[in-house]
């Protein structure tokens, strides 16, 4: 294989989408050593089909405001891979949508999708609407214009949306009521719908849970718990409300949150109510944490800045992609940071990963750490698909057992024979190109 040609043959094909691109050479280059140990990959052009999208999806959305007035968007649904599973991934609506970001997120969801062990492929959505500031009713027109344009691309055998930022129970309700009433059945496409039609427990926890339990597996493999560890989270969402609810289960004390307008430190902990009041914080729609400092008069609000420069043992990037740049994972390392593991998409720039792996810090890729997400997704299309739902502890027990293999996985395939030190990201990588790659070399060139 060579990523030159390869990567030089996608700029030239995809000029600008430097999220995508930055996604597929992270992967080749992880990957590159077992590729060219299986010269069937290499005859069959597995690469050259495996970056480049099933197919994209892209539809006018036009919906009337609350004025009466017309708005139009732009909807994207991209269908990355189906070799494993039908298409599998979640709906972004943000005025930062590009189709240079949703084709990396279903990049990227394709190999996560494939460490979980259950049958789904990998996709992802959205729109370059922002809810925020529109009213209940705009969100529902919205929603149901949008599915007006993608409903017949969906299906439960077919394609599973689900969240992700900007897209909570409420949109997906309004997406599924929508998507149900075009199709006249109650199929249980799209996830993360809510308990009394459909939904799993413990989904909207899911992601940040199982960030937790993979970050336990990494500190049992260096014969470590989590208890007593302090804890930096960027983010207030739902992703990092789990994580520190978890977090502070198991024994942790997470100090900081963050969001557009600066971080918080809380050297108390951030527990109890506080974490409650983060999901008040995310209601109001603001999208600030500022007034979580006059809330708690003990914690600190640092006005556009990250929490990457407060001493922690843990940092768990909860926001978006790129948000720990290079001179971010500088400060982490001397500052003695033991871990770091990605809860949200891609949240490490090159630079900062490249400066964890020369450190002593252990560093975790989304692919593997944010996974329990879409695992709790595909634990809720099997209980649709049996036309039952298990109970909390059942879910929980069965997200800790995926996140546990997918652990396990990446020790497999990410451990240097030499010195015993994993490499979380090129485990990932590879364990996930193997499944779906195997998977491609099964069904033949199509």
């Amino acid at each position: 294989m060579d990523i030159n040609n390869i990567m030089n043959a996608l700029e030239v094909k995809h000029p600008g989408e430097k999220e995508y691109l930055q996604a597929v050479k992270e992967v080749l280059m992880s990957v590159e050593e077992v590729y060219n140990q299986h010269p069937e990959f290499e005859k069959a052009r597995i690469i050259e089909r495996m970056v480049e999208p099933d197919r994209i999806v892209t539809f006018r959305v036009t919906w009337v405001d609350d004025r009466g007035e017309v708005q139009t968007n732009i909807g994207y649904r991209v269908q990355f891979n189906n070799a494993i599973g039908p298409y599998k991934g979640g709906i972004r609506f943000h005025a930062s949508v590009n189709l240079s970001i949703l084709k990396f997120l279903g990049f990227e969801q394709t190999f996560k999708n494939a460490l979980t062990t259950l049958p789904m492929g990998g996709a992802k959505g959205g729109s370059d609407f922002s809810p925020r500031g529109k009213s209940d009713a705009e969100i529902m027109r919205f929603c149901q214009a949008f599915i007006l344009g993608l409903w017949r691309n969906l299906g439960p055998d077919r394609d599973v949306p689900a969240g992700d930022i900007g897209v909570g129970g409420r949109e997906v309700g309004y997406m599924y009521g929508m998507y149900k009433r075009l199709v006249n059945q109650h199929d249980g496409t799209f996830t993360g719908k809510g308990l009394d039609f459909g939904g799993s427990r413990i989904r909207p926890e899911a992601t940040g849970f199982g960030a937790l339990y993979f970050v336990e597996e990494m500190l049992a493999k260096k014969n470590d718990t989590i208890k007593g560890k302090t804890v930096a989270i960027s983010g207030f969402g739902n992703v990092a409300w789990g994580a520190a609810l978890k977090a502070t289960e198991l024994g942790a004390k997470v100090v900081t949150i963050s969001g557009p307008d600066g971080y918080i430190y809380d050297p108390d902990g951030i527990s109890g109510d506080k974490i409650d009041y983060m999901l008040y914080l995310r209601a109001t729609g603001d999208d600030i944490v500022a007034p979580y400092a006059d809330q708690y008069p003990g914690a600190t609000f640092y006005p556009g800045r990250k929490p990457w420069e407060q001493k922690v043992d843990i940092a768990l990037p909860c926001a978006t992609q790129n948000e720990v740049d290079g001179e971010d994972a500088k400060m982490l390392v001397a500052n003695g940071v033991e871990i770091v593991a990605e809860v949200s998409n891609m949240g490490c720039t090159p630079e900062a990963i490249d400066t964890f792996l020369a450190s002593d810090t252990v560093y975790a890729p989304g692919k593997a750490v944010n996974a329990g997400g879409v695992a709790t997704s595909g634990l809720e299309m099997s209980q649709n698909a049996m036309h039952l739902q298990w109970s909390e502890e059942e879910v929980d027990s069965k997200l800790h057992t995926i996140m546990k293999d997918i652990h396990t996985q990446c020790v497999k395939y990410g451990t240097d024979p030499a010195t015993g030190r994993v490499n979380y990201m090129k485990g990932a990588n590879i364990a996930g190109f193997m499944k779906v790659a195997n998977a491609m070399m099964g069904q033949g060139v199509i």
